[in-house]
């Protein structure tokens, strides 16, 4: 997605950063080549959290435990936070983070495909971050709905595609057709479901945020 370099460069440099360890964390994943979410994302969610307060909070696609910790932080002490992760490799090293920050109380990795894993679990979610599988966003609808309470926010990361979503179909690699469909419909219904206030934002690579209404 184009945007002003330089603007961006200003912005992040009034952000007051993650304490040592998130940022060691965000060194060695950006190292491994795992994505995690992007600085303006993590602000975002720093500034929902706060407000928020969310008690039991649900992350889809935990990858090494990078951004279920950093949302431990700011929802606070009392929280509790379910994840979910079904690469192997992942799952070790998000174990691994989530113990050196001495969160295993407080974040419960789930292992295996999240589809499959949202069918079990019982309402009500008060905060849900969604930043898996792009293409699957659609089909986690229906379960998450099925989890997330009234008044509940719900959040969706990356749902621009690096500006691809604006494009036609045919303009996009045929590789990527798919997602791309599936992240306009996706997006089409989070802000025509009538039981969600949402806003699109073009914050990092695209962000949801929902409220549920009813």
């Amino acid at each position: 997605m184009n945007v002003d370099e330089r603007m961006l460069t200003y912005i992040r440099s009034l952000d007051r950063g993650e304490n040592e360890m998130l940022q060691s964390i965000k060194r060695e994943a950006l190292l491994d080549h795992v994505p995690i979410i992007r600085n303006e994302t993590a602000s975002l969610l720093k500034v929902l959290l706060r407000m928020k307060k969310p008690q039991k909070l649900l992350e889809i696609g935990a990858a090494v435990g990078f951004s279920s910790i950093l949302m431990s932080e700011y929802a606070g002490e009392q929280c509790q936070i379910t994840t979910i992760e079904k690469f192997e490799p992942r799952i070790v090293k998000a174990r691994e983070n989530i113990k050196r920050a001495g969160k295993q109380q407080q974040i419960t990795l789930l292992e295996g495909d999240a589809m499959e894993l949202l069918k079990t679990l019982k309402p009500s979610f008060d905060f849900i971050f969604v930043d898996a599988a792009k293409g699957q966003y659609i089909r986690f609808f229906p379960e998450v709905m099925r989890l997330l309470e009234i008044n509940g926010v719900l959040v969706s990361d990356n749902v621009l595609q690096d500006g691809d979503i604006v494009q036609s179909r045919y303009a996009v690699t045929r590789r990527n057709r798919t997602i791309h469909s599936r992240m306009r419909e996706y997006l089409w219904t989070l802000t025509h479901d009538e039981r969600l206030e949402t806003v699109v934002l073009p914050t990092g690579d695209g962000v949801t945020v929902s409220t549920r209404l009813n």
